[in-house]
């Protein structure tokens, strides 16, 4: 008769895909013990999401594997080309969502990129397991208890039949559209609308060579009896094949033989002796979804479990690793003692308006506006009781370029990780003596000055701004910057009391039950 071993740990996630990692990764660096489970039995085989935006990349940066994601990078252009064929003179081309490179220069110290997800997947899980991380494949959640002061997960080892019990303070549901922690959580979801029925063919050929241009990130063609999208996902000629289909007029999986795809694949591409390897065919629907709530006692959803968006405009991914962030840092801080269970509050309040945004506009077919492509990544605006009030509040971070104390130059994105930071300006010394205050408390909070730590640095573009115009600083103004790089709070010079009004602002950033009323300090 098989025993059910029990161990804890601080925080449970469960699923191991982009979600789920960064959430665990985020809660590794800052020393909480985190055990992430996954029903398979690795990271993902498949490509599926390749668009990795520009917000995704500067978190990746700060994490210090932005270079080693970039490794696995797709030459495409940021655009949805239109042509009869793969091969044929392209016709007609729109943008998908994302910004060109000099748009993204202008506002961030990186660049977006397309690289496919069985690439970025193991890079994340390398740095998860540095971290101290510990990670449990093919090992399924098979039940759920919640308390009031943490969650008991039961587990299942795929491939040996032992049972595992794990208690922990939080558990996280970051196991995709048909989550099993939602259901265990009895939390409802919101359908919000269907593109359609679709097949994704994943094949090999040599293919990229034979069209003597650079292919789009989305490949559109409008052959007859062939009608598709072509994408490119990985620089060594691995491609996906998506057309709509219609299973509810009695189409099934058996009519797509072999010889029929390739001869479909032949049509697209317009390369009548094209030799493809198909990996995969599989079928999905095009489909969004909102969860009802994001949080239930010690539980939370993150990524598809929280919002399935469809492919269009690749935001999903994106927005799953920006809410898993989001999520995990505040998890971090609260247990270790710098934040009220509250702020935690924060992260549906934050990041369900985004995430109900970036499902919506992902059920919208046709072209994406321009302006949408940095809009809906960085320019995301966050209104929550941990975030004051003032211009610029809520908003991420201005990125200028910085030499930091003499060093080489970084992005003032690069400063932020881990702590609170107060930058003020020139003559900021009494800020500095209160951000000195709180540090001896043992809070993670620096304090950086314009012209004293941070002096600017010459550049063509509009980064070259100075710090202090770009954070409204003035000569004595200060703003206080969460670990994630987003602006909490703001004062464009002293405060009769800067103690007491730091104070405030950090209770309130940190929902601590010492909040007081920020403008009674101002």
């Amino acid at each position: 008769m098989s025993t059910t071993s029990v161990i804890s740990h601080d925080v449970v996630v469960v699923g191991a895909g982009p979600a789920g990692l960064t959430a665990a990764i985020s809660l590794a660096r800052h020393g909480v013990s985190v055990l992430v489970v996954e029903k398979h039995r690795g990271t993902s085989p498949f490509p599926k999401a390749t668009g990795v935006s520009t917000r995704t990349m500067e978190l990746l940066r700060t994490w210090g594997i932005d270079q080693q994601v970039r490794a696995g990078a797709i030459g495409v252009q940021p655009l949805l080309s239109v042509s009869s064929t793969l091969s044929a003179p392209v016709q007609l081309t729109v943008p998908f969502g994302y910004p060109t490179d000099e748009q993204a220069l202008a506002v961030s110290p990186v660049t977006p990129t397309c690289v496919p997800q069985d690439h970025l997947e193991p890079v994340l899980l390398d740095l998860l397991i540095s971290c101290g991380g510990t990670v449990r494949f093919g090992t399924e959640l098979t039940a759920l208890h919640t308390g009031s002061v943490g969650v008991r997960a039961e587990l299942l080892d795929s491939v040996t039949g032992r049972r595992l019990q794990v208690k922990a303070r939080y558990l996280i549901g970051a196991d995709g559209p048909y989550s099993k922690v939602r259901d265990e959580l009895g939390i409802a979801v919101e359908d919000l609308g269907s593109i359609g029925d679709f097949i994704s063919v994943t094949f090999r050929a040599d293919l990229t060579a034979r069209l003597g241009r650079t292919p789009s990130a989305l490949n559109a063609v409008m052959v007859d009896g062939a009608e598709g999208l072509f994408v490119p996902t990985s620089a060594d000629d691995r491609w996906i094949f998506a057309r709509e289909w219609h299973p509810e007029a009695g189409e099934t999986m058996a009519d797509w033989s072999p010889a029929r795809i390739i001869a479909m694949l032949r049509a697209g591409t317009g390369l009548p002796d094209l030799q493809a390897d198909v990996e995969s065919v599989m079928s999905f629907e095009m489909a969004g979804h909102l969860a009802v709530a994001f949080r239930s006692g010690p539980a939370f959803l993150v990524g598809d479990a929280a919002h399935r968006t469809t492919p269009v405009g690749g935001t999903g991914m994106n927005t799953a690793i920006a809410g898993a962030h989001n999520l995990g840092w505040k998890m971090a801080w609260v247990l270790r003692g710098w934040a009220d269970d509250s702020l935690l509050d924060s992260y549906e309040l934050e990041r369900r308006p985004v995430g109900e945004a970036n499902v919506r506009r992902s059920l919208v077919r046709g072209p994406q506006p321009p302006a949408d492509g940095l809009a809906w990544d960085t320019g995301v605006h966050y209104a929550s009781p941990v975030i004051a009030s003032g211009a610029g509040v809520g908003d991420r971070a201005p990125h200028v370029w910085v030499q930091h104390r003499g060093g080489a130059p970084v992005s003032t994105l690069d400063l932020f990780d881990g702590r609170l930071t107060v930058i003020t300006g020139r003559s900021g010394h009494a800020w500095r003596r209160a951000v000195a205050a709180l540090a001896g408390e043992g809070l993670p909070i620096v304090a950086l000055t314009a012209d004293h730590d941070l002096s600017g640095v010459v550049s063509t573009d509009r980064s070259s701004d100075t710090l202090t115009s770009r954070y409204q600083l003035g000569d004595t103004g200060a703003a206080l910057i969460r670990p994630d790089g987003y602006l909490a709070w703001h004062r464009p010079s002293e405060t009769r009391n800067p103690l007491l009004a730091l104070q405030s602002a950090v209770a309130v950033a940190l929902s601590r039950p010492d909040a007081a009323d920020l403008d009674r300090v101002a």
